[in-house]
């Protein structure tokens, strides 16, 4: 497929890109990638976790899997999934620097299935921003209001959910090396990705756009 577009996002900044139908996105790395869509030619109707979940009665989603949209209408089919060591979530939203603040003074969790305390907790450790200001900043030349900014598709984001209580954990559980997933576009999309901060520990993304 010839390449239309490639492109290095830094670690905890974001990028927002325009898909066609029928082309095919592909995001690449080995840490977290929020990951974001909205109908192009009608930016009310944006990505949905729950539609996404509910219409193919499961929370991990892979290869043959439909991104869907609030009006249950297919935005993205993963058509390729490299990541052999764990699963892309669909459960939580995204971090910030307001979530951060919460999580060191105690006024919100986060747990790590191994045990591992990896939350920062001096004020100069925390991220000033992250991926909720990421994604806001990427799309706000299409006006698009942060809080517009829909529950995210954690893509390389493995959890761990409990059957019984429901606790969500945190795992550190990241591609061993550069791993990818493919989507092809099923309608005109605006797409937004946010390189993940993961309290320091993110790397670089590559996105890449190819023509059918």
């Amino acid at each position: 497929m010839p390449l239309l577009q490639s492109e290095v996002v830094p670690k905890n900044a974001g990028r927002a890109y325009v898909v066609r139908k029928g082309q095919q996105l592909q995001i690449s790395g080995q840490s977290i990638v929020d990951f974001v869509a909205f109908n192009l030619d009608d930016l009310n109707e944006r990505f949905d976790q729950a539609r996404t979940k509910t219409n193919q009665a499961k929370i991990f989603i892979s290869v043959g899997d439909i991104l869907f949209s609030k009006r249950n209408n297919p935005m993205l089919t993963i058509v390729e999934d490299t990541f052999t060591e764990g699963r892309h979530d669909l459960q939580k939203g995204m971090c910030s620097r307001r979530r951060f603040e919460m999580v060191a003074t105690g006024k919100a969790r986060r747990v790590f299935a191994e045990g591992v305390d990896m939350n920062p907790k001096k004020p100069e450790a925390i991220p000033d921003h992250g991926c909720w200001e990421n994604l806001s900043d990427a799309v706000k030349p299409w006006s698009i209001s942060p809080d517009d900014v829909p529950s995210p598709f954690n893509i390389f984001q493995c959890m761990r959910i409990d059957p019984e209580t429901g606790i969500m954990y945190d795992t550190l559980i990241r591609p061993k090396e550069e791993a990818h997933v493919g989507f092809r576009v099923e309608m005109a999309c605006l797409v937004a990705v946010s390189a993940c901060p993961e309290s320091g520990r993110g790397q670089s993304i590559r996105i890449e756009i190819y023509e059918p």
